[in-house]
């Protein structure tokens, strides 16, 4: 039974985003797998408060993830 987790800073996603990816995570999975494993195949998404992630030293936020993407902050 495969376990897939998926760790991303809270706020970062909505939870429509978080279906999408869980969907498409599990696809993936069965595509190597097999349609068979599909009812055993588990995604989970884990959410990191903000300020509890860092890159090269520097804390990371929600917003600053939305600015590497070139996106406003929700």
């Amino acid at each position: 039974m495969p376990l897939v987790t998926i760790d991303v800073i809270k706020n970062v996603f909505t939870d429509d985003q978080k279906k999408d990816l869980i969907g498409k995570v599990t696809e993936a999975m069965v595509e190597v797998e097999g349609e068979a494993m599909r009812p055993v195949t588990w995604v989970r998404i884990m959410e990191v408060e903000q300020g509890d992630w860092g890159i090269g030293g520097q804390l990371l936020g929600a917003a600053d993830v939305h600015a590497l993407a070139g996106k406003k902050a929700a």
